[in-house]
């Protein structure tokens, strides 16, 4: 019971009041300024995209050239990788569709039919923590590579070019015609 005695008795102090009220008002403010500084980490731009190619590029290019400096003969090598296209994102999808078919009848007999089919596609979306929506991703599709040009030391025999590219076709999975091999 004192306890309780002695809380009312602080309660009923202005003193108390105005801090509690500076506290409330303190925290209103700051969940207001919070509001200006929100960055949206999701959202990819095109020089973020950029950025992850030249890096899946440049650590493909730094692998094969140690994989074909590891091969009998070909001593040191360097690699150029081409890409057929960037790294793509596939999202999730709701498809709607709607098949509608009439018929207009003229004295018992068809004289007109008619079908119309409409499809509606629309990406599944889910709200952030912080509240933005974004597109709900399926995967990542790495690049394609288009071609590799190894220049290496032992690239004028025969015999090396063939371990070479058959190194690299086994490691991209590519054609031989995609890989060319040269001292």
């Amino acid at each position: 019971m004192e306890v309780l005695k002695e809380m009312k008795t602080i309660i009923r102090k202005d003193g108390f009041r105005r801090i509690v009220v500076a506290l409330g008002l303190i925290g209103i403010l700051l969940i207001f300024l919070s509001s200006f500084f929100k960055t949206n980490p999701t959202k990819k731009n095109t020089t973020e995209v950029e950025c992850s190619t030249s890096n899946y590029i440049r650590q493909l290019e730094n692998n094969l050239k140690n994989l074909v400096s590891s091969i009998k003969g070909a001593g040191e090598a360097k690699v150029l990788v081409t890409l057929e296209s960037t790294e793509e994102t596939v999202y999730a999808t709701e498809e709607k569709t709607n098949k509608e078919a009439t018929e207009d009848l003229l004295d018992g007999q068809m004289s007109k039919k008619r079908e119309t089919d409409d499809t509606e596609k629309k990406y599944i979306k889910v709200r952030d923590s912080d509240g933005t929506e974004r597109a709900l991703s399926v995967t990542q599709i790495q690049p394609v590579v288009k071609g590799v040009v190894i220049v290496c030391e032992g690239g004028d025999d025969p015999q090396v070019q063939q371990r070479v590219t058959d190194a690299i076709k086994t490691a991209l999975n590519i054609t031989s015609k995609r890989v060319y091999v040269t001292k």
